[in-house]
């Protein structure tokens, strides 16, 4: 019998993160290092919260890997936590059972409905006759 795993990406703006979920041990690694070393400190914290909202009895027959790149800190550490939230969320669909899939959809979307649902804001392009997508350039009518 093979594993048990589901793979979910998410690209939020310009950094896709992907996780991948199996049957294991509770780990959870980012980019091959474990969840407790990520740095900066502060922002370790907004990966824990999945894990935190959801209980940590629901993670532990599970490892999730997480490969993250682009972007920067901040926007990394986003897509990694949206990202364990929806692998979390398939693996109960696809190996437990829905009822409890949604029970965990519930508590996250309850705590953050970013954990969940992407950002649907994108860069608007550059246009003739002015410095950005909006900005033109002033008149003076003298």
């Amino acid at each position: 019998m093979s594993t048990k795993a589901v793979r979910r990406s998410v690209k939020r703006r310009p950094q896709p993160a992907v996780a991948h979920a199996k049957e294991g041990r509770g780990l959870i690694r980012i980019n091959g290092s474990p969840i407790n070393l990520v740095r900066p400190e502060i922002l370790r914290f907004k990966i824990y919260e999945p894990v935190l909202v959801v209980g940590e009895e629901s993670f532990s027959p599970l490892d999730i890997r997480v490969r993250a790149k682009g972007g920067g800190h901040t926007s990394q550490i986003y897509a990694i936590r949206q990202a364990i939230a929806k692998a979390i969320v398939a693996y109960y669909s696809k190996y437990v059972d829905a009822y409890s899939a949604m029970e965990l959809k519930k508590k996250l979307t309850a705590y953050d409905r970013t954990l969940l649902i992407a950002d649907p804001r994108r860069m608007e392009p550059k246009k003739f006759g002015g410095h950005g997508a909006r900005a033109r350039r002033q008149k003076s009518y003298r």
